[in-house]
């Protein structure tokens, strides 16, 4: 329970994009909520695994955290939160979502032929305001993060993986701000 709802949370996230068959040699992952408590351990976790991570973010100050954790590139969530298009130009592989409404859509709308997405929030709202295009015409999977109701099996091994998948002392933005 060191890691916190956030962080169990964040861990069935990627084990979900990990049952999806993703992988690093396959590209980028995104993370939408990057400075939160789950996405800033997604970020962590999803690095340390090997994944090139984007970070999308509306606290620009946050980047060196971000990058310390191991964001390769940080994207201002503004890019994501307005209404966008069925489809947009792919950008990235997988993803993980913690916002929700538009920002959802437009990352699904982004996301490559055959990605996963998985969605454990609604900070932006619980509307999916999108289309059935990246599904259809890109095979898009989306797979919702329930951490409440999960069964015993995905738990334990969601508590148990962090002891091998994160950096010892995380989430101390302490101890990720002073590193180099």
């Amino acid at each position: 329970m060191a890691i916190g709802t956030a962080g169990y949370t964040a861990m069935l996230s990627v084990l979900a994009l990990e049952r999806a068959g993703q992988t690093p040699d396959q590209g980028a992952i995104l993370v939408t909520g990057a400075s939160g408590g789950v996405g800033s351990v997604a970020v962590s976790l999803l690095s340390r695994l090997g994944f090139e991570v984007i970070a999308s973010t509306g606290k620009t100050s946050e980047e060196p955290y971000l990058k310390r954790l191991g964001a390769t590139s940080i994207i201002d969530r503004a890019e994501l939160s307005a209404p966008g298009r069925p489809f947009g130009k792919e950008r990235w592989v997988g993803a993980v979502d913690v916002a929700g409404s538009h920002t959802l859509a437009n990352v699904l709308a982004q996301t490559h032929y055959g990605g996963a997405v998985t969605t454990c929030g609604l900070a932006q709202g619980l509307d999916l305001p999108g289309s059935v295009a990246p599904f259809i015409l890109r095979g898009v999977t989306l797979y919702g993060i329930d951490s409440v109701m999960a069964p015993v099996e995905k738990r334990v091994e969601a508590y148990a993986r962090p002891v091998t998948d994160l950096e010892q002392g995380f989430p101390d933005r302490n101890l990720a701000r002073n590193r180099l």
